[in-house]
């Protein structure tokens, strides 16, 4: 475990910010920059950095930081059933296979195909969030070769690196979708090439679903959060969150419980930053009953999207992968807004992406005999993610369960989500393009995976211009509260087709950047730094 001094929790704080994952974080980098004092807490723990990442154990479903100690009740379209959740500094950061996509410039105006009677609307355009996603590459050195993408916006800067060397199978998919008629492009990654002296990305294949063991992957807890913890930053870890006290329309505590010895805690400041995820921030606003306070309230936990994501696996007859390198490189979007070749659905699709098949991980979860046959088989995979738009639904949402309280003494969320008929018809689409892109590198047929996981869940404290539609105004704060801002993924109205973690960084970056310079909206005092930064 990382080291770090704790502070004493009577320290007055002036912002606490709940969740270490790209939105808690990157508001945290604005905010201490500026010279603030600032508590970010964490349910989880540091995640330790060695071999036993590069072990199927280590992979995040199976770890220690998954947590399972508040179940989720889940019901989709896949049957009813149990989840847990990340929980661990730097949230999922740690654990994604660091792709790191702008939304299109098109995702932010409305597609009637996909908004349907929703009035999911985007409260600023492209250009206003374009120097935050500049920034929040930096940030991450981001990896990336701009001007392939046929659906790239403009961009005021350069990558900060160019991407590692295309492995021989990312080369076979790159010469198919040439053959195709398509435009393949590099997919940016937050992962630190090697260097001269040997630091940096390994290539090996456990980076998708893996902590880095060599801290290449340019994730939170890497890159970002020792930095702040430098320049005063406070971390309490395996603190749990369990309810915002109110005093009329300000936040005048949070009350947490510490995961391990059940303390609990009152923790004061003069402003609050929500970022516990697209399904942990919504369930700790209603276990608060704070939607009462927003002309928007009735939208909190509502309008739940997650991307209706499949993988499209290719079997080979030869191993396409022998050399065991890392191979999430290329990725293709001339089906992003439509194509020629599409007749349904009308309007955006979303985007294909190399994926790495989990060889270590099928060997582990079916054990013995079998696991060692499938994990086998696994090497003569590669795959193809396909990352269908969904539609903002208010019918998918989460809510209280008011029978089942957690250990921890709050209300058990629910969670409902069933895709559209849209959705699974633009999945099926991309889907029949994946296979074609297979076939045409070699493969001797082709099996489809459907995924299930909250991965890329956003949407339920969503940001809009109708005060009656959305929860948070257009710089995230939530509503009819004077001192409370929501800054990870369930801010945004609509999810695109692309990995919204940048996204969620940017917008982070920029909210921070607006609270760094103007205080909270009741015009508290900032730190004398604080205002000594604004006044330039």
């Amino acid at each position: 475990m990382r080291q770090v001094s704790r502070s004493p929790l009577h320290t007055p704080f002036d912002t606490i910010i709940i969740g270490s994952g790209f939105g808690g974080t990157m508001v945290a980098h604005e905010l201490v920059n500026a010279g603030e004092r600032v508590l970010l807490i964490e349910r989880g723990d540091w995640v330790t950095r060695g071999p036993e990442n590069w072990q199927a154990e280590g992979v995040g479903l199976r770890s220690p930081h998954y947590s399972r100690d508040a179940l989720y009740d889940v019901s989709t379209d896949y049957g009813r059933s149990e989840a847990g959740f990340f929980a661990c500094v730097g949230g999922q950061s740690v654990f994604y296979g660091g792709a790191s996509l702008r939304l299109r410039e098109g995702d932010f105006t409305a597609d009637a195909e996909i908004v349907g009677d929703s009035d999911a609307e985007w409260p600023y355009d492209y250009a206003a969030l374009e120097p935050h996603y500049a920034r929040a590459e930096r940030l991450l050195r981001v990896a990336g070769a701009a001007g392939r993408d046929p659906t790239e916006g403009f961009r005021s800067t350069a990558y900060v690196q160019k991407p590692n060397p295309l492995a021989p199978i990312s080369r076979r998919i790159e010469g198919a979708a040439l053959r195709l008629g398509l435009t393949p492009f590099r997919l940016p990654l937050a992962i630190a090439n090697q260097t001269d002296d040997g630091e940096g990305c390994i290539l090996c294949r456990t980076c998708d679903g893996y902590a880095c063991a060599v801290d290449a992957k340019n994730d939170l807890a890497t890159r970002v959060l020792p930095d702040l913890l430098a320049k005063g930053l406070h971390i309490e870890v395996n603190t749990v969150a369990v309810r915002l006290a109110t005093r009329g329309t300000r936040i005048t505590s949070v009350e947490c419980v510490n995961r391990t010895t059940g303390e609990r805690v009152r923790l004061s400041a003069r402003r609050f930053v929500l970022a516990g995820g697209a399904l942990a921030s919504p369930h700790l606003l209603l276990a608060s009953d704070l939607a009462r306070l927003n002309p928007g309230g009735g939208v909190v936990g509502r309008y739940l999207m997650r991307h209706d994501n499949a993988v499209v696996f290719g079997i080979f007859r030869q191993r396409p992968n022998p050399e065991r390198v890392f191979d999430k490189q290329i990725a293709i979007h001339d089906y992003y807004f439509g194509h020629p070749t599409i007749r349904t659905p009308a309007g955006k699709l979303g985007g294909l992406q190399q994926l790495t098949p989990p060889q270590d991980l099928v060997r582990a979860h079916l054990g013995g005999a079998l696991g060692a046959m499938a994990g086998y088989g696994v090497g003569f995979m590669t795959g193809i993610l396909c990352i269908a738009e969904d539609q903002p639904r208010v019918d998918n949402h989460v809510s209280l369960d008011p029978f089942v309280r957690d250990r921890f003494g709050v209300p058990r969320l629910r969670v409902h989500h069933r895709y559209s008929r849209r959705d699974g018809a633009a999945r099926s689409a991309l889907i029949r393009k994946g296979r074609e892109l297979l076939r045409e590198a070699g493969a001797l047929v082709t099996a489809v995976h459907p995924i299930d996981t909250f991965s890329h869940a956003v949407g339920t404290v969503r940001m809009g211009v109708d005060p009656r539609r959305s929860a948070l105004d257009g710089h995230c704060q939530f509503r009819g509260v004077d001192n409370l801002w929501v800054v990870d993924g369930s801010f945004m109205p609509r999810s695109g087709g692309v990995n919204p973690s940048l996204t969620i960084a940017a917008n982070a970056l920029r909210v921070g950047a607006h609270l760094a310079a103007t205080g909270d909206a009741a015009g508290d005092a900032r730190s004398p730094r604080a205002a000594a930064v604004a006044s330039r």
